[in-house]
């Protein structure tokens, strides 16, 4: 239990969104765990121990679990750093994460895993967790990884920071058949980009705009990846999980049904390929350059009903800082990604707001299915006696992205000027609130994830 829990809190009067109902209820929280889950009026309570949240008009959803992150420490922290990050995602009801091993050094190592962890106890806001990497010669780190602890292998199939592009065959088929943990999936195929590169280099010279590209990157490139990974992962009965899709094509590609406890093979999407299309492009220029790409108005179509349909399973970020700076350069010189923590969680309602997506989906995607695949303990639901990760919304408090509101360390956002229907009012995790009424409180509640296999 975090040392700055709170005796006991009663939520009363929520909106509670939770296992694919509605209704209204009060909720007690005694310690880091939910004592349980009452009608109106009738949580017990200890009177002079006892804080009470009125919140009537709100709606209280389990914390989001990003499985997507890049947090950049060690050794990239003039972008962003535990700290920070943590303290955005905590401002944006996010109460978990999963970050990824692409640092300064990479986490392609046991020990360099263990340091990240060490830093997350230390200076997280939330519950953390890290993959760990894979190489084309770290194959006995990999063989060591607990899987209790560690959410999945990270494998880049397209191009990536350093050697972490992972090209060998047979080294390949070893990874899938570890079977220890799931193995989540970067793919773009490097050849197809290369080519593509060369092409509009050889047309365009360097001077070229950020529009090209999800041509450069092109749909042909994930497919081509995304489909050999699903290849291999039946071949060696390894689970997958599709990091990222971005195209109409790919959405057929993670298993059908209805249980994401049991899928072989996993698809995920990011808030901003559900956000943004690629005529945004023109005014957001590299800001909205990741990898793989934002694509065009249909794709971002298909995704969201793909999402409905039951055919992506996660929501996620990617969350990825990078300095105004670095991404004011040239196109082939500025770094792909972008900060969207803060904001995920409210885009996502704001989707609901236009009648895309509801509520219970959303949470669905970004709470309950991201602990069910990943098997994290006692987390991603309001029930009684799991861990009290929870965030309180209300659904009618406009506001506006500006740079006074923004807390990633790089101090920008993709979505400034964007007027959002939602605020997030409240934060708690594990019983601790670290963010109420538009503040960080200043208080911690980081534990490690962990899972069971």
């Amino acid at each position: 239990m975090p040392e700055d829990s709170e005796n006991k809190i009663v939520i009363r009067n929520a909106l509670l969104i939770n296992e694919e109902s509605r209704r209204v209820a009060d909720i007690a929280i005694s310690g880091d765990r939910i004592e349980g889950i009452f009608a109106p009026g009738k949580a017990p309570m200890v009177k002079e121990r006892t804080r009470i949240i009125e919140a009537s008009g709100l709606w209280l959803l389990p914390g989001v679990i990003d499985d997507h992150v890049h947090f950049r420490e060690p050794g990239l922290t003039h972008k962003a750093d535990i700290a920070s990050e943590s303290a955005a995602a905590a401002a944006g009801g996010v109460t978990s994460f999963m970050e990824m091993p692409n640092t300064l050094p990479q986490t392609i190592t046991i020990r360099e895993w263990e340091n990240k962890n060490s830093i997350a106890a230390s200076r997280s806001v939330i519950n953390y967790s890290f993959y760990l990497g894979a190489t084309d010669n770290n194959i006995d780190e990999l063989r060591r990884a607990n899987p209790e602890m560690v959410p999945a292998i990270k494998l880049f199939l397209g191009a990536s920071t350093g050697n972490m592009l992972v090209s060998n065959q047979e080294t390949l088929e070893s990874i899938f058949r570890l079977g220890k943990m799931p193995v989540a999936c970067h793919c773009e195929d490097e050849k197809i980009i290369r080519s593509n590169t060369e092409a509009y280099r050889e047309e365009y010279g360097d001077t070229i705009s950020p529009s090209f590209h999800p041509l450069i990157r092109s749909r042909e490139a994930c497919l081509a990846s995304s489909t050999a990974a699903i290849s291999l992962a039946r071949r060696t009965g390894a689970r997958l999980h599709l990091l990222h899709l971005t195209t109409a094509d790919e959405t057929a590609l993670p298993d059908a049904g209805a249980d994401p406890a049991i899928k072989q093979v996993i698809g995920e999407v990011c808030v901003h390929h559900l956000w943004f299309d690629d005529t945004a492009y023109e005014t957001k220029g590299n800001l909205i350059k990741w990898n793989p790409p934002v694509r065009s108005a249909a794709d971002r179509k298909a995704l969201v009903s793909a999402v409905r349909k039951g055919l992506i399973d996660i929501i996620a970020t990617d969350h990825a800082p990078h300095t105004l700076e670095e991404k004011s350069a040239p196109y082939f010189s500025a770094p792909s990604g972008g900060p969207t923590i803060q904001h995920s969680l409210v885009m996502m309602l704001e989707l609901c707001h236009r009648g895309e997506l509801t509520p219970e989906l959303v949470v669905r995607k970004m709470c309950h299915n991201p602990a069910l695949i990943f098997g994290i303990t006692d987390r991603g639901f309001i029930r009684e006696g799991w861990k009290a990760d929870m965030v309180l919304v209300d659904p009618a408090a406009p506001w506006t992205v500006s740079r006074e509101t923004i807390l990633y360390k790089c101090g920008w956002s993709p979505l400034e000027g964007t007027t959002f229907r939602s605020s997030i009012i409240t934060t708690i995790a594990n019983g601790v609130p670290v963010f109420e009424e538009g503040r960080l409180t200043g208080r911690r509640a980081a534990e490690m994830l962990r899972f069971k296999r």
